[in-house]
C-alpha cells in the first residue's frame, strides 16, 4: 500500500511512503486473540440501528473457542441470543499497529455463567486479587456466559515497518 502525505499549500507535492501489511499466519492470529487485549464487540442490532458496539473482556485459548461473560439483562446480550453471531476485534494501538477481527457463530449460551469462567475472565484483566473483588462485587447479578466459534479471520500486522 503506498499512502501520499501531504496536504494544504503543498496539495499534489506530498511524499509517497510505502506501507507494508502483512496477514498474521494462522498461529500468529491465534496467539494474538490470545493475548490479553480488550476486545470491540459488534453484534447485529433491531428496529433498523447500526450494530452495537461495546468494549468487552473475554478469554481465548488458541484453537478453541472464544468465552464472553456478561451481564444477563444488558442489551448487547439480548441482541447476541437474536443474532446467533458476534464480530470480535482486538488490536494493538502503538506500533507496530496490528489487528485481528474475529466473525463467530455463538455455539452455546449458558446461564448463570460458572464462577469459576467469571473469575477467570477477570483475573486475567485485573490479576489474581482484583479479579476475585470484581467478581465478588457483581454477586446477586445475572450474567450470562456466549461462547463463540470463530468462523472467519481478518488480520492486519505492520510490524514489517518497524
Amino acid at each position: 500500500m503506498v499512502v501520499l502525505l501531504g496536504g494544504g499549500r503543498n496539495r499534489g507535492r506530498g511524499r509517497r511512503v510505502s506501507v507494508h501489511m502483512n496477514p498474521f499466519t494462522e498461529p500468529e492470529r491465534q496467539q494474538f486473540l490470545a493475548d490479553k487485549h480488550v476486545a470491540v464487540l459488534s453484534v447485529a442490532a433491531t428496529n433498523g440501528r447500526p450494530p452495537a458496539s461495546v468494549p468487552i473482556w473475554y478469554d481465548y485459548v488458541p484453537g478453541g473457542n472464544i468465552r464472553i461473560n456478561t451481564g444477563a439483562s444488558a442489551r448487547k446480550s439480548r441482541l447476541i441470543e437474536l443474532a446467533g453471531a458476534v464480530t470480535l476485534v482486538v488490536q494493538r494501538e502503538e506500533p507496530p499497529y496490528q489487528y485481528v477481527v474475529v466473525e463467530g457463530t455463538v455455539v452455546e449460551t449458558t446461564t448463570p455463567t460458572p464462577l469459576e469462567v467469571r473469575e477467570a475472565i477477570a483475573i486475567r484483566y485485573l490479576g489474581e486479587e482484583g479479579g476475585r473483588a470484581f467478581v465478588r462485587s457483581l454477586e446477586g447479578s445475572e450474567s450470562v456466559l456466549f461462547t463463540v466459534r470463530p468462523d472467519r479471520w481478518l488480520t492486519a500486522d505492520f510490524s514489517a515497518e518497524y
